[in-house]
């Protein structure tokens, strides 16, 4: 099942890069088997907490980011997407700061992705230069969960290095950063961004700093899969689980409940679920 190049959103491609996504999640000696099922040769990449396969055949080079250790749980990124987003939410510091302050003046970024990016960074952007310039091949990047944010960062610098990707494909991503960040990937990427979101899964409407009002933001609109609907019935079912809808930042007592609540759907996160309603 190869990928083509001129369809967007096109759901081949995104079952292609589902498996892609799914089988990030591996170790090196499981996932090489499984990504040249793919038929691409697959090299995984792995900086402290943050990791990523490398595949490529002679027509395309796919970067797949891992969502977290464990594919069946985002327990591990709580105070990521909860309890510390207000706090995250900022002007990013470090070493590729000045990529991301690029998007324009008062973006701001999600610190904790920034910090995740940039740790992979020397070692991705490496082997995907020597690949190209070896071959100029179809780019593609993809990610599920906290690997679709990190798939959308790494997009972002890998157009800032002059290597845009072809396309970026996320399956339940999180929100990066402000309005003036999902403007800027709308101006420079429009439809070659395909993100995907089933209504049920609670990710995707993470981080969160209200229950009302949020000044993270999602780029564009989603590829939904799923009922329409289910989206505005979670967003109700996040609110019951409060008790009620918060103008101001959550309280910590809240945000528990909250978050409870969206473990309670963490099914409709996971890739199975994503892979079965696309196609």
């Amino acid at each position: 099942m190869p990928l083509t190049e001129d369809a967007y959103g096109d759901a081949k491609n995104a079952l292609y890069l589902a498996d892609a996504c799914d089988f990030a999640y591996l170790p090196q000696d499981q996932g090489g088997p499984k990504y040249q099922e793919l038929g691409l040769t697959a090299k995984l990449i792995s900086v402290d907490n943050t990791q990523a396969y490398v595949g490529y055949d002679d027509n395309n080079l796919v970067v797949a980011f891992r969502g977290s250790e464990a594919p069946i749980t985002v327990d591990g990124l709580k105070d990521w997407f909860l309890t510390n987003a207000d706090n995250l939410l900022i002007q990013p510091t470090g070493r590729l700061a000045e990529e991301f302050v690029a998007a324009g003046v008062g973006a701001r970024w999600h610190q904790g992705f920034v910090n995740a990016i940039t740790e992979i960074w020397d070692p991705l952007y490496a082997e995907v230069s020597a690949l190209q310039q070896e071959r100029e091949r179809c780019f593609w990047i993809t990610g599920h969960s906290l690997g679709g944010a990190l798939a959308m960062l790494a997009s972002w610098l890998f157009f800032r290095k002059t290597m845009k990707p072809h396309q970026t494909y996320t399956f339940g991503a999180p929100m990066v950063g402000n309005k003036v960040v999902a403007e800027a990937f709308e101006r420079e990427f429009g439809k070659k961004i395909s993100r995907f979101a089933n209504g049920p899964d609670p990710v995707p409407l993470l981080p969160m700093m209200s229950l009302a009002a949020n000044d993270f933001v999602h780029p564009g609109q989603p590829l939904p899969a799923g009922a329409v609907d289910a989206t505005a019935n979670l967003i109700s079912y996040l609110a019951e689980a409060a008790g009620s809808m918060v103008q101001g930042v959550l309280s910590l007592d809240i945000k528990e409940r909250v978050w409870g609540a969206v473990m309670a759907r963490v099914n409709a996160h996971l890739m199975p679920d994503y892979r079965k309603l696309i196609g």
